[in-house]
C-alpha cells in the first residue's frame, strides 16, 4: 500500500484510516506535513504520534498491538514503594518542561541517536506554553535526575519520553504522574510501543481498534479543544 504524503501547508489535512498503517514496519500510516500544534493534536486525537531518525522526514505511526496503562493498573514493586516511601526524590509538575524533553533527547543520542531533534524540542514546548504538553520532573539535592513528558487530551494521558540520571528516578516520577491523573479521573494512558521498564509498571497491549475506540470515547473534540491542566 502506498503511503500518503501530507502538505506541510495543510495542518488539517485528514491522515488515512488507521487500518491503512503498515505491517512492516508496523504502524507506519503516512509521510510528511508539520510540526505544528493544529497538525500534532489532529494526531493525537486520532491515535498517532510522530517518530522519525533525524534525516528521515516527519514519519507518522499507529502501531498494532499499542502499549497502554489503565491509570488503576498501576503497578508498584516493593523496592519502588520503598523508595517512594523514602522520599529521596522531590517530584514537581511543570517545573522545568524544556530541561526534561532536552534531557530526553540527550539520553537517546549517548545511546542509540535521538528523534528528539530541535524541531521536535521546538513543536513540543510550544505544545506546553499553549497548555498541552506536559511534564513530571524528579530531583534529588536540587538536580533535576528523571522524569518525562506527555500530551493532554481530554481524560487521555499521551505518553512521549522519559530519562533518568539515577536509579528509579524516572519510575518515581511516572508513579506521581499516575496518581496526580487518578485524581483527575484520567481513563488511559499512552504508552506507544512495547517496553519492558513499562509493562513492569502494569502497562500492557491492546489492539489498534480497541485504542480508537477508547479515544473516541475518552478523547472527544469538545474535550480536545481546552487540555485538562495537571
Amino acid at each position: 500500500m502506498k503511503l500518503v504524503v501530507l502538505d506541510k501547508n495543510h495542518p488539517t489535512q485528514p491522515f488515512p484510516p488507521l487500518r491503512n498503517a503498515l505491517r512492516d514496519p508496523n504502524g507506519l500510516l503516512a509521510v510528511g506535513g508539520c510540526l505544528s500544534s493544529e497538525r500534532l493534536l489532529n494526531a493525537y486525537k486520532q491515535g498517532v504520534f510522530p517518530w522519525f531518525s533525524h534525516d528521515d522526514p516527519i514519519l507518522w505511526w499507529s502501531p498494532n498491538p499499542r502499549l497502554v496503562l489503565f491509570p488503576e493498573k498501576l503497578q508498584i514493586s516493593k523496592r519502588l514503594a520503598k523508595t517512594i516511601r523514602q522520599k529521596k526524590f522531590d517530584v514537581t509538575t511543570n517545573q522545568a518542561f524544556d530541561s526534561v524533553i532536552s534531557k530526553c533527547a540527550e539520553l537517546r543520542a549517548d545511546k542509540e541517536g535521538t528523534w528528539i531533534s530541535n524541531d521536535i524540542q521546538n513543536a513540543y514546548s510550544k505544545l506546553h506554553q499553549e497548555g498541552f504538553a506536559h511534564s513530571f520532573e524528579a530531583w534529588h539535592d536540587g538536580k533535576l535526575v528523571g522524569g518525562l513528558y506527555g500530551i493532554i487530551l481530554g481524560k487521555v494521558f499521551f505518553g512521549e519520553s522519559m530519562f533518568h540520571t539515577v536509579s528509579d528516578a524516572s519510575k518515581v516520577a511516572f508513579a506521581y504522574c499516575v496518581e496526580q491523573l487518578k485524581m483527575h479521573d484520567f481513563q488511559l494512558i499512552d504508552c506507544q510501543v512495547h517496553s519492558e521498564h513499562l509493562v513492569s509498571l502494569g502497562a500492557e497491549e491492546i489492539s489498534r481498534a480497541a485504542f480508537a475506540d477508547l479515544l473516541t470515547a475518552h478523547c472527544t473534540d469538545e474535550m480536545a479543544i481546552t487540555a485538562t491542566i495537571i
